[in-house]
């Protein structure tokens, strides 16, 4: 495989909380158009990994490439800008706004860095058009003048995996989009997945092991802080070091990672 087939890859990856080793040395590549999938225990590095190559946290050693560019050091909205998307473990929206109102902030960075004051938002009928297309493709055109607030769990979860969308990101970090999703919408959740992940380069975290296992292309195990093994769904499921370090015991897993996991 070529360096122009690389979507996303970081090379030597540390980070660093005092004397914590949250990322070792971590390297890893996401080809253009693959869904890889991140798995591991509790406090493995999943999220801290995510946070890393977005650029929410900085690195103790390392570098970061999107697309062949170096983008290291980078701040978020540039990443952003750049080509990269990201939702996250915590729903992060605004609940008082109606479904339409929240895209439609999300696509505004797209036009301009800060809203003219003395103009609405109504000036850029664009940003409209491109909420209402992004809302059909998350299946919530028929909710755009719901508060997001009265939303279920799992549409709320389809609010923020649209805002990640608004800038139509090739690259995109999914943290366990399933998190909190009951298990009447899990179906719905992964369809939905399944479906934003088309021409897209995705790297997921996720502890469903049955939706892990649908829809990645590879598996990416990670321990302590550090890469245990990568292969495909069926490689990974038949890996003993796998069993015993986290397959074995998922359905005893809790259902989300801590903020530094």
């Amino acid at each position: 495989m070529t360096s122009t087939a690389i979507a996303i890859a970081c090379t030597g990856v540390s980070v660093r909380f005092g004397d914590f080793v949250a990322l070792s040395n971590v390297g890893l590549d996401v080809a253009t158009g693959q869904t890889l999938a991140l798995i591991g225990p509790n406090g493995a590095g999943k999220t801290t990994l995510l946070n890393a190559l977005s650029g929410r946290l900085a690195l103790s050693g390392g570098r970061v490439q999107l697309q062949g560019r170096d983008i290291t050091a980078e701040p978020i909205h540039r990443r952003a800008r750049l080509g990269l998307g990201r939702s996250f473990q915590i729903i992060n929206i605004f609940p008082e706004m109606t479904v339409l109102e929240n895209l439609r902030l999300g696509a505004q960075p797209m036009v301009f860095g800060l809203q003219p004051f003395w103009r609405g938002v109504q000036a850029w009928p664009g940003l409209e058009a491109r909420a209402r297309e992004v809302a059909a493709l998350v299946g919530l055109d028929d909710a755009l003048d719901m508060p997001a607030a009265v939303l279920s769990h799992g549409r709320q979860r389809a609010v923020e995996l649209g805002l990640a969308l608004m800038s139509d990101p090739p690259v995109l970090l999914l943290d366990e989009p399933l998190a909190g999703v009951g298990q009447a919408e899990i179906q719905a959740t992964t369809a939905l997945i399944e479906r934003v992940r088309q021409n897209r380069t995705v790297l997921l975290v996720e502890h469903n092991m049955d939706v892990v296992m649908r829809v990645a292309d590879e598996v990416v195990v990670m321990m302590a802080g550090e890469i245990l093994t990568r292969g495909t769904p069926e490689q990974v499921r038949a890996d003993a070091r796998v069993r015993r370090a986290y397959l074995g015991g998922a359905r005893t897993q809790p259902a989300q990672e801590a903020a530094h996991a």
